[in-house]
């Protein structure tokens, strides 16, 4: 656990003191909240409808950002040489990965909650519960964790930054249209990709709308193990090189 708390600080304060983190917050905020007044408060509708744009929306969001936040956490490391340090070290690959993937994800919650404000002014000039706003957001934190967790494998994997920007946006685009392909299919591939979804499935009819199911929250949580243990594995295998 020490291993991990010090990786986890080393990576927040780099994230807390970089430009290049809060330029890209500072953009992803801005073009958010210009969708939102353009897409979700355009013309007169219920507040409910609303609501689900904005998480319609948000979540196009927080799949750039969790991609852009995570490629350069071990490629940046393999690219200035200072991976060697880590791998010889006394740190176990499960402690570095978690320690990254936790510290990325400190500074998406950070993101996250500087749009709060956002739903907040739907429910103050509408009816919606407070339920609803933290049930969207709960998703939106899982579906950025999923993201940033897929990210960090693609890191993991890629010899150099941009490759692995690359084979992350990939992935995440792979997984996002799943559900739309598995319509062209015949059952029982149809339906088990319809379960693989990211985002038709696990997000958009549940978490969108204000409503918590719990199997998708155990779908995020299993993707997140599933791709930081393939990021654990594929530092073990680059270790034997």
């Amino acid at each position: 656990m020490r291993a991990i708390s010090i990786i986890y600080r080393r990576e927040l304060g780099a994230f807390l003191r970089s430009p290049f983190a809060w330029v890209i917050a500072a953009i992803l905020l801005l073009f958010g909240g210009i969708l939102f007044q353009a897409h979700a408060m355009a013309g007169e509708q219920l507040s409910a409808m609303v609501l689900e744009r904005y998480f319609w929306l948000m979540s196009g969001v927080v799949m750039f950002a969790g991609v852009l936040l995570s490629f350069r956490l071990i490629a940046e490391e393999r690219q200035t040489h200072s991976m060697v340090l880590l791998t010889t070290s006394p740190v176990r690959d499960t402690e570095i990965v978690i320690g990254k993937f936790l510290a990325a994800l400190t500074f998406l919650a950070i993101f996250l909650a500087l749009s709060f404000y956002m739903p907040l002014l739907i429910k103050v000039n509408g009816k919606v519960t407070f339920g609803q706003v933290l049930v969207g957001y709960l998703g939106l934190f899982l579906l950025g964790a999923a993201v940033l967790a897929i990210g960090v494998f693609a890191s993991a994997l890629a010899k150099n930054q941009l490759i692995a920007a690359v084979v992350a946006a990939a992935i995440v685009a792979v997984m996002v249209v799943l559900f739309p392909l598995a319509k062209r299919l015949d059952p029982p591939v149809r339906d088990v990709l319809k379960e693989v979804d990211m985002w038709w499935i696990h997000f958009q009819t549940g978490f969108m709308r204000g409503v918590f199911n719990l199997k998708d929250f155990i779908y995020y949580i299993a993707v997140i193990y599933f791709f930081l243990l393939l990021s654990v594995k594929t530092l073990e295998a680059k270790r034997w090189q």
